[in-house]
């Protein structure tokens, strides 16, 4: 299978969610097909129109949005001055039920990478009965644990890199959660230019944590400006919080997946997300099915994409 040949939306728009948010949306590919939304990473990331081509334009409604103060959506977190205070996963998970009711979708397939899969996972939970089926991607569960392992654990496998990204913050706070003191800086300093520092470092932190993988090459998103300012302050600001999860939320309400079908697809040399999180989560959803591609990171391989296409080849007609 091969990816489908690029389109354009045939139609947009900026959903007013209230608290001075407006959440930019856009549908492709048949209007009366099985819809699918797909929830990008980060947080903070943006949809990108690369990934239109995962799904069969002539089945599917393929639904896209950038989640709060991302992408197009406004305000723009690339502003330093914008404040983060309302953009939580609460808000998040509202947002796209607005979202499917403004698009009049009864149910659909929910796709999602990276943080996405979070993201996924507790709107699945919280309504399961929307829900068609999920496709996760380099799964993500954003417990404090999994986060503390990507910000300090895999230090032991990138230790120049690290020593770097933890000299970003004061030195009273270099030995406690740099996670937490990077929030500080970018949400909560005041100062744009310890802002833009603080940006810099945390973005170059992401992109050695994926620089032992097969292919790796610097990503070109982070020498932007705007862009390292817009994901920076999202991450750290969710990531600070817990993502507003209690503790193995995720794990402990997968009860409420029954029913659902999944497919799982992970890399084994994704050393920031290991491989026991999508294990663990399959473990408590039996209607989940794991691949794990042997040769893959956290950005995916030519085996990756052949699981992405047949997953949603696979629920194009679900009912």
């Amino acid at each position: 299978m091969e990816s489908y040949p690029p389109i354009e939306p045939f139609a947009t728009g900026m959903m007013d969610v209230g608290d001075g948010h407006g959440v930019y949306w856009e549908t492709s590919g048949n209007p009366s097909g099985t819809p699918v939304v797909m929830l990008h990473g980060g947080p903070g990331s943006g949809s990108t129109p690369g990934g239109r081509r995962n799904w069969n334009p002539s089945k599917y409604l393929i639904v896209q949005l950038d989640q709060r103060n991302c992408g197009k959506s406004t305000p723009s977190a690339s502003d330093p001055a914008v404040t983060l205070e309302t953009n939580t996963l609460h808000h998040l998970i509202d947002d796209l039920e607005q979202l499917r009711a403004h698009l009049r979708v009864d149910r659909w397939v929910v796709w999602g990478a990276s943080w996405g899969c979070t993201l996924a996972l507790a709107y699945a939970e919280a309504h399961p009965d929307r829900v068609r089926a999920l496709i996760l991607v380099s799964v993500t569960m954003t417990r404090p644990s999994d986060v503390h392992w990507l910000y300090h654990d895999i230090a032991r496998y990138l230790p120049e890199q690290w020593r770097a990204f933890q000299a970003g913050v004061p030195v009273a706070e270099r030995d406690g959660d740099l996670v937490a003191a990077y929030d500080r800086l970018l949400n909560q300093s005041g100062d744009s230019r310890i802002q833009a520092d603080a940006a810099q470092r945390w973005c170059d932190w992401e992109d050695a944590a994926v620089s032992l993988e097969p292919g790796w090459s610097p990503s070109i998103r982070y020498q932007d400006a705007d862009f390292r300012m817009q994901f920076a302050r999202i991450v750290a600001h969710y990531f600070s919080h817990g993502a507003w999860l209690q503790e193995s939320q995720v794990l402990r309400d997968a009860h409420r997946l029954q029913g659902i079908p999944g497919v799982l697809i992970h890399g084994a040399l994704d050393i920031g997300g290991p491989v026991d999180v999508p294990w663990q989560l399959a473990q408590a959803w039996p209607d989940a099915q794991l691949t794990v591609v042997g040769q893959a990171g956290h950005h995916g391989s030519a085996r990756t994409l052949q699981l992405i296409l047949e997953a949603s080849a696979r629920f194009e007609t679900s009912p």
